[in-house]
This record gives C-alpha cells, sequence and structure tokens, in this order.
C-alpha cells in the first residue's frame, strides 16, 4: 500500500498542471488514495478497475500517463501497456507492483513501460517519477511536432516548388500562343515561329523547315537569329534532326556524338518536332544548342513540340482568312463592277485609281504591307455609290447643290458598309477620307494635314487625276498639261505636296499614262 499521502506529503500549493492521469488499479483503496493525492496536487485524474475499462477510457480520453498495477484479473498490467501503445505509442506507462522481479522488470521495458513503482511507494517519490515521466513525454511529442513540422515544411516546399515550376510552364505556353497570335500575315508566321521555338527552348538557333514531299530533304524557310549566317555543318545537322522527326513522325532530342569519335559538332543538342496541318506532315521545326550551353530537358522538348502544334493551327487559320479575305473581296469587286458597268463614263474607273495609287506608292517607297492596303482599298473606294439614287448618280448633267450633298454620302456608306464586316479597319478609314482635302474643306470629317490617314491622300490624288483624265456625261476628258496644272496649283490646297511631288516624278518618268483599258478588280497579292 501507498504511504499516506497527507502524513508523507508537505501541504504545497498544487501545480495545477491540468495534465489528465489515467490510475488502473483491481484494488479500490489504492485507486482512491493515489486519485485524491494527484488531483489535490492539480492532475485531473480517472480510474480504472481493470484493463477492458481503461482501453475504454484511453479511446474516449485524451491520456497523458497511466500509472497501472501489474497483476490484474482478465488483462495484465504490461498487456495493458503494450495495447496503449499500440493505440497511441506517445502515451506513457508507469506499473506499479508488490511482487518486484528481475524478469518483470525486463518485460515492462519490453512493453514500452517508462518507470517501476514497488508497493508500497511514497507518494511523493511517485509524483516525481511522475512528473519526470511527463517531462519527457512532453519532450518526445515536442520532437514529433517538429519532426511533423519539417516534414510539412518540406511538403510544403516542394509543392511551391511544383507550382512555380507549373507557373514557369503556363507563362511560356501563354508567350508562344500570344506571340503567334500577334502574327497576321502569312508569310511572317514562319519567322515568328522560329523565333519563339529559339526563346522557348533556350537554343543557339531555331530553323522552321518545310518537306517538299516525295521524298526530297528538308527545305529551310525561316530560321532564327536572322542576321547570323549559318555554316554548312550546322545546316547539316539541323537538318538531319529535321528529317529524324519527319521519319519518326515524334519530336527527338539528339546529343552529338562523343568527342573523338569524329569532327566537331557544330551543335551539342539538337531538338526537332514535326509539324502537321490537318494530318498532313508540311514542316518541321528544328533547335540546336551549341557546346558549353545549357543542356536540353524534355521539358523543352515539349515546348518545341507545342510551338510546332500551335503554329500549325495559326498557319491554318490565316490560310482559312486569306480564303475568307479573298472571298469577301471578290464579292465586294463584284458589287463595283455592277456599279460602274451602269455608267459606261466611269467604268474601269477603280482599277484605274489602284493602279495609279500603287505607282506613286511604290515611288515614295510605301512598305509592301503599304502596298497591300492599298490595293485593297483602291478598287473599293467608290463603292460607297452603290447607296445612291441611279436619278443622281447617273445624271448626264452638273449636278444641283442637293444632289452633290447627296453624292458626298458614299465615302461614308462605303465605310459602313466594311464596318459591317469587322474587318480591314485600315482600309475603312481610307475609303472614308479619300474626299478629305488637305486644307480642311473636304468631307465627310473635314479633316486637315496630317489628321487625314497617309494613304488617302494619295489615293485622293490618284481619284482626281482620272477623273479628270476621263471622258464624263458632261464633259470631255482634260489635256494632260491642264490636269498637271491643276494638281500644281492644288498642291497644299486639296493635296498633300509631297504626294503631289511623287505623283509629278512618276508622271515625268512615264510611269503614268492617260486614262485606258486597265486590268479588272483583282485581290491584292493576286
Amino acid at each position: 500500500m501507498p504511504s499516506d499521502p497527507v502524513g508523507s506529503a508537505p501541504q504545497a500549493a498544487p501545480p495545477a498542471t491540468g495534465e489528465c492521469l489515467l490510475i488502473v488499479d483491481d484494488e479500490a483503496s489504492i485507486r482512491d488514495a493515489v486519485g485524491e493525492y494527484l488531483r489535490r496536487r492539480g492532475y485531473r485524474v480517472l480510474a480504472a478497475a481493470g484493463g477492458p475499462e481503461a482501453l475504454a477510457c484511453v479511446e474516449r480520453e485524451a491520456i497523458d500517463c497511466c500509472l497501472t498495477d501489474i497483476h490484474m484479473p482478465g488483462m495484465s498490467g504490461l498487456e495493458l501497456a503494450e495495447r496503449i501503445h499500440a493505440r497511441d505509442n506517445t502515451i506513457p506507462v508507469i506499473v506499479m507492483t508488490a511482487y518486484p522481479s528481475l524478469e518483470a522488470s525486463i518485460r515492462t521495458v519490453r512493453s514500452g513501460v517508462l518507470d517501476f513503482l514497488v508497493k508500497p511507494f511514497d507518494l511523493k517519490q511517485m509524483e516525481l517519477s511522475l512528473r519526470r515521466v511527463l517531462r519527457e513525454r512532453a519532450l518526445y511529442t515536442e520532437n514529433l511536432l517538429l519532426k511533423e513540422e519539417v516534414r510539412a515544411k518540406e511538403r510544403l516546399e516542394a509543392v511551391n516548388r511544383e507550382l512555380l515550376s507549373r507557373v514557369e510552364e503556363l507563362n511560356t505556353l501563354n508567350r508562344i500562343l500570344s506571340g503567334l497570335a500577334a502574327e497576321s500575315q502569312p508569310g511572317g508566321v514562319f519567322q515568328r515561329t522560329a523565333d519563339i521555338a529559339r526563346e522557348a527552348v533556350g537554343a543557339d538557333r531555331a530553323v522552321f523547315f518545310v518537306l517538299p514531299g516525295g521524298g526530297e530533304e528538308p527545305v529551310e524557310l525561316a530560321s532564327s537569329p536572322r542576321a547570323e549566317a549559318e555554316d554548312e555543318a550546322g545546316r547539316r545537322e539541323l537538318g538531319e534532326a529535321a528529317g529524324r522527326a519527319a521519319g519518326e513522325g515524334r519530336a527527338v532530342l539528339l546529343e552529338a556524338p562523343a568527342a573523338g569519335s569524329g569532327p566537331p559538332a557544330r551543335y551539342a543538342c539538337r531538338l526537332a518536332s514535326p509539324l502537321a496541318i490537318r494530318g498532313t506532315l508540311f514542316g518541321v521545326l528544328a533547335a540546336g544548342v551549341r557546346p558549353g550551353g545549357r543542356r536540353p530537358a524534355e521539358k523543352d522538348l515539349e515546348y518545341l513540340g507545342f510551338t510546332a502544334r500551335a503554329a500549325a493551327g495559326t498557319i491554318e487559320n490565316l490560310a482559312l482568312y486569306e480564303n475568307l479575305h479573298e472571298n469577301l473581296f471578290a464579292t465586294l469587286c463584284g458589287f463595283v463592277h455592277a456599279l460602274e458597268a451602269r455608267d459606261l463614263y466611269t467604268r474601269q474607273h477603280s482599277s484605274r485609281v489602284t493602279r495609279i495609287a500603287m505607282i506613286v506608292g511604290e515611288t515614295m517607297g510605301l512598305s509592301r504591307d503599304e502596298l497591300h492596303v492599298l490595293q485593297f482599298a483602291g478598287p473599293l473606294h467608290d463603292i460607297g455609290k452603290i447607296g445612291i439614287r441611279d436619278d443622281i448618280l447617273l445624271k448626264p448633267g452638273r449636278l444641283t447643290a442637293e444632289e452633290f450633298e447627296k453624292i458626298k454620302e458614299h465615302p461614308v456608306i462605303g465605310a459602313n458598309m466594311l464596318s459591317q464586316l469587322g474587318l480591314w479597319e485600315e482600309e475603312r478609314r481610307i475609303i472614308l477620307c479619300h474626299h478629305e482635302r488637305y486644307d480642311g474643306r473636304g468631307y465627310p470629317e473635314g479633316l486637315r494635314g496630317e489628321e487625314i490617314p497617309f494613304l488617302a491622300r494619295l489615293l485622293a490624288i490618284a481619284d482626281a487625276y482620272d477623273a479628270m483624265a476621263s471622258d464624263r456625261a458632261y464633259r470631255r476628258r482634260m489635256e494632260e498639261a491642264v490636269i498637271l496644272r491643276i494638281l500644281n496649283e492644288e498642291s497644299g490646297a486639296q493635296f498633300d505636296p509631297a504626294v503631289v511631288a511623287a505623283f509629278a516624278s512618276a508622271w515625268r518618268e512615264g510611269r503614268i499614262a492617260p486614262a485606258s483599258a486597265s486590268p479588272a478588280c483583282q485581290a491584292p497579292g493576286s
């Protein structure tokens, strides 16, 4: 039996620790004496008469320590310790026994018991043992928590690394898509694809090859960087990679042979990915990394394949757009032909104006894109006249002021027609502004000087020249000298002086002839 808790322990203030202790003993007097003492010391105490009842307490409650007798009917204290540790190995167990032996001591250690009290024991000594065990448990639990925290931190860092990798991957894919989406010309998409591929995989060079078919070797269509010349060995190595990818129908990553097995390789690594449009192999995108550069990874091969697939979609979409563009242009040209066919005196006027405008534009050094826009807007500049009544449009004599106001509506009507299609904004502005004057006295918006789109200023002089150089219902064509004098007098007033000078230069060179039969309306670029 334990010593008298009152007589053997001084009346000190309880520690109020709040730990929950489980006392297990088949003798009620021991449970009561130990429990009363520990309650006075500030512990929360539960009591059980045997192993099964103790296990039920462990299931229900958060136990911080268990004090149990070894010899109990039904389930021994050592078996109880093993069962408790099987459920929660952080709960320390202290055994109490009146029959100590070496064998029992060994068994307690094997069962995970942390201390061994021999009955009768001093309650103060028991509390010291209990505090030591609880401190060890606290340290053990803290250690477990720290380990779990470290593991959680490592898992979080791994997740963060994975997340950053995914974000970087998405950014790369987005740059590829947005870069290709910014290309609106079919001819430029090949160069743009090569530029994007080189950046995406960190290569020193990227080449867009087209496959001519019939077993012929891939042909280089565009390369990046553009300014850097490639030697024959480099071209051959990238061409071989392109042929390998085309032959296998999949992306490939090739490494240069080991040193000493042949002439030095131009590229240490080569990547190539086939490009198919509607299931038909069209080309190959290849990239090379020189010796000493970053070795490409599988992810780079995925980026190259993604670029090839995105480029295939862009090429196909541009081809469909061009087809739509040409069909719409042909339809609108049909309107122009029908309009001009109604008036013998203006027949082929739009074609002649386009031809003259293109000559002046070439004289002024316009870019290919600007000439393309002009070649589209020229044939359609008067399409708005389809909305003017025949009695005004085909009137054989001069128009009244009211009738002329109606005629002045045709630029707005034509611009609105294109606006409804949702295409060709630059061309729409040219059609809208081709009757504006340089001095601001034109129509429909009264724009002045640089406010007028440049190509509209250029088209205006071609339109005026052909109108004066053609027979009309109310007059015969003017003499060339008279026309040139009028154009020169209107320089800075009706017309842009720079455009007048370019027109005069082309006329003196004999490139602009009086009105004559001109080719039928053709789509730009045809």
